[in-house]
C-alpha cells in the first residue's frame, strides 16, 4: 500500500519524488569592474543596472519564486529600490550580500555595525582590540 499525502496544496509545492529542484540562480549587481570577476566564476552579472532595472530583476525572482543568492555593491545597496527592500525585509529564498567597491577602503556597512556603532559609537568598532598575542 502506497502513502499518499492527504494534503493535496502541500504536495503541489514540493517537488515530484525524484525530480531536481530547481538550481539556485547566483547573480551579480553592480559596477562592471567587479562584474567581469563575478562572471569568471559563473554568475550572471548585471553591470551598472539602473534602480529600475535591479527593481525589474528582483520582482520577477519575487513572482517566479526562484531562489537565489543575489550579491550587490554598496551604490546597488543604497538604491532607492522598492522589491530590493522587501526581499532585504522578508528574507525566505533570495539571499542579498553586498560588497564594497574595488577602489574604496573596506569598510564595515551592514545593518548590524550600524546599530552597534549608535550604541557604542563607531569609532570604537574600528579600533583594533589588544589581545596578549597581538603584544
Amino acid at each position: 500500500m502506497s502513502e499518499t499525502d492527504p494534503n493535496p496544496s502541500q504536495a503541489d509545492s514540493q517537488a515530484a519524488p525524484g525530480a531536481q529542484a530547481p538550481p539556485t540562480r547566483m547573480l551579480f549587481l553592480g559596477d562592471d569592474s567587479l562584474a567581469e570577476g563575478f562572471g569568471a566564476i559563473g554568475f550572471e552579472t548585471h553591470p551598472n543596472p539602473a534602480p529600475s532595472d535591479v527593481d525589474r530583476l528582483f520582482r520577477e525572482l519575487l513572482a517566479a519564486r526562484e531562489k537565489a543568492f543575489v550579491i550587490v555593491d554598496d551604490e546597488v545597496m543604497r538604491m532607492d529600490v522598492e522589491h530590493l527592500k522587501r526581499v532585504r525585509r522578508e528574507g525566505g529564498h533570495i539571499v542579498v550580500v553586498a560588497v564594497p567597491p574595488l577602489s574604496a577602503p573596506p569598510r564595515l556597512g551592514s545593518e548590524v555595525v550600524e546599530r552597534l556603532a549608535r550604541m557604542f559609537g563607531g569609532a570604537n568598532l574600528l579600533q583594533p582590540t589588544a589581545t596578549k598575542d597581538s603584544t
